[in-house]
């Protein structure tokens, strides 16, 4: 659902015509973040981060400082803290494309690139810019990462979540999985791109947004809606891929990213008798049936449905010919997921649609017997799964409170994949096996959102991106994934630059190629 705001205050300009002033402190400044209390540090860019003892992944000359800039860049980013809540004035990314513009310097002022910025709210600040290919008729690729990241408790993790430190090889903090590792990456890559010779051959764009952790109401939804033709491409590449699924196998299945599940929140209305508290027996509290349903919904078990994303998952799992086939019978499945391990959540969620009760209000005065609640769902569907199915799973749910209970809401966001039979995916895998020889793709779809989903009903092929090394499987990502003590090994930040760089700039180019 698009921001109300993103009407009403909204403004876009060249970077020629705006240099990101807007009433803020001078860059040599430090700034505190409006909405949240943040301090952030001074924007420059005069040289590298110390690594201190961090290792590094030997690369050829010409990779090694890109991947160096981008572990400096990524440290940077955490430490602009944009850290998004789902308010408006939440957020801010402004600080962190004030970072990039830093690191971008000259390459946004060639001849052969455009530049704009985009803020449907103040502060709410995502940079987009084109890089002309040399080939008119070649197939045109977007970098697409979001700067902001979700909130974090400092109090419970080891190192504070908006430092960057670096320890026992990996950077902590906030975003480092969720994205900002690979939204340096693709900062980096598109600077090189400017200064190589030659350039690509089809346009190249970099795409840094704002919101996509509240949605994109105020990113990329807000550009979709005002200013398509900044985002008009051929192919697109955002997060969550190059992830090994068992990192202890060299054969592991290493997962590429085609799709994403969709959203259709609803909110369920509960009927009961209000009355006095001090009488509780045999009132027909809304508090108490609002529990049930939760109770019920929690447990119930949903349709199984298997997609091609999840037997692609699961043979790269390589578990064995008799756990694969449990895994893949829906008859057998439930049984068979504790195989998976810490992976069992991740592998329900991506074969049905699911139902979560997140919010849950009863009540306005302690001694009244609540006659009303609400209870807020948050329902995640399959590609192909429609907003019948929708309809059809809660009123099973619901059917025995159906005379106390009313379903409001109809938004509706279908899931989303892209084929697996093109020549990005396919240089996609070439790069991949460079690194990993044995891995085998596994196409695999995201249980929540990305921005990718605004771009693939234009016709925009979209992939998940990344490289992980062997420190960071898909069991460990999961879970650092907004979690406490989010962090990323340096050896993955530079896997993650040097592939992008190859499949961006040469090495696994699918020129010439059929789409």
């Amino acid at each position: 659902m698009r921001h109300p705001l993103a009407r009403t205050w909204s403004r876009t300009k060249t970077v020629a015509q705006r240099r990101l002033s807007t009433g803020q402190p001078p860059l040599d400044q430090p700034r505190v973040h409006p909405h949240l209390g943040i301090a952030h540090r001074p924007v420059s860019w005069d040289g590298m981060d110390p690594l201190h003892a961090a290792a590094r992944t030997p690369l050829p000359p010409d990779r090694t400082r890109l991947a160096d800039d981008t572990v400096a860049l990524l440290r940077r980013l955490v430490r602009t803290a944009c850290v998004n809540d789902g308010t408006p004035d939440s957020g801010q990314e402004l600080a962190a494309v004030r970072v990039v513009q830093a690191f971008l310097g000259t390459a946004l002022e060639h001849p052969d690139v455009t530049a704009e910025i985009v803020e449907p709210h103040a502060g709410r600040t995502s940079l987009i810019a084109r890089l002309r290919g040399t080939d008119p008729h070649a197939r045109s690729l977007a970098l697409l990462g979001h700067l902001d990241v979700v909130p974090a408790d400092a109090s419970r993790w080891t190192h504070p979540p908006f430092d960057a430190d670096v320890a026992d090889g990996e950077i902590w903090g906030r975003g480092t999985v969720d994205m900002l590792t690979l939204t340096a990456a693709m900062v980096a890559v598109f600077r090189q791109a400017v200064l190589a010779d030659p350039r690509p051959a089809g346009d190249l764009v970099l795409a840094v947004v704002a919101d996509e952790e509240a949605g994109g109401g105020l990113g990329v939804e807000w550009i979709m809606a005002h200013r398509p033709d900044l985002l008009a491409v051929d192919d697109a590449l955002t997060e969550q891929g190059g992830v090994l699924l068992d990192p202890a196998r060299a054969d592991s299945g290493i997962t590429l990213g085609i799709g994403e599940k969709g959203s259709a929140p609803r909110r369920v209305h509960v009927r009961g008798v209000p009355g006095h508290g001090s009488v509780p027996r045999g009132a027909r509290n809304a508090a108490g049936i609002a529990a049930e349903i939760v109770l019920h919904v929690l447990r119930a078990p949903a349709p199984v449905t298997i997609l091609p994303h999840w037997e692609s998952l699961v043979h790269g799992l390589r578990l064995g010919p008799q756990t694969t086939a449990r895994l893949l019978d829906p008859a057998t499945l439930d049984a068979a997921l504790p195989a998976l391990g810490p992976l069992a959540p991740l592998g329900h969620a991506l074969t049905r649609m699911t139902v979560s009760p997140d919010i849950v209000r009863a009540g306005e005065k302690r001694n009244v017997i609540p006659g009303s609640a609400t209870i807020d769902l948050d329902i995640r569907v399959l590609p192909g799964q429609t907003a019948d199915d929708v309809a059809a799973l809660l009123a099973g749910l619901l059917a025995p409170w159906h005379d106390l209970v009313t379903v409001t809401g109809d938004q509706f966001d279908a899931g989303s994949t892209s084929p697996v039979d093109t020549a990005l995916c396919r240089a996609i895998t070439r790069v991949f096996r460079r690194r990993h020889p044995d891995a085998v793709p596994a196409y695999s779809i995201g249980p929540g959102g990305s921005d990718g989903r605004f771009l693939r009903p234009r016709g925009t092929h979209v992939y998940g991106f990344g490289l992980f090394s062997r420190r960071l499987g898909l069991a460990d990502f999961r879970e650092r994934l907004h979690g406490i003590d989010e962090r990323v090994d340096v050896d993955s930040v530079r896997l993650t630059a040097d592939a992008l760089a190859e499949l961006v700039l040469g090495g696994a180019d699918a020129a010439g190629e059929p789409a």
